[in-house]
């Protein structure tokens, strides 16, 4: 397990998706209707909140229970995204065709 730590807030993420964060790979995903769904359902929560933190003038503190819960969703939200399974690339599933075609 690799911790990515945001502002002072830690959450412990499986080492491959703090490898795959790291390194930036942007890899398509197929996300099933409750990932999607809840994926939306974070992202406006976690808009509303930064939005409601902004309004009120909040400072950028990491014992700001407000942040915290913001960082929290975000990495939920990274989570499930992460979570769901990579689609292969055009170049991968060519390759594999023409694999099964020679044989």
């Amino acid at each position: 397990m690799a911790t990515t730590a945001t502002t002072g807030f830690s959450v412990a993420v499986p080492a491959p998706v703090a490898e795959t964060i790291r390194t930036g790979l942007r890899r398509r995903r197929s996300i099933s209707p409750q990932a999607g769904r809840a994926l939306e359902i974070l992202g406006h929560a976690i808009e509303y909140l930064t939005d409601e933190f902004i309004h009120q003038g909040g400072t950028f503190c990491s014992s700001d229970s407000q942040l915290q819960a913001v960082q929290l969703l975000m990495a939920i939200n990274r989570q499930i995204y992460l979570d769901c399974p990579e689609v292969p690339a055009f170049t991968s599933r060519m390759r594999s065709l023409l694999h099964l075609q020679a044989n």
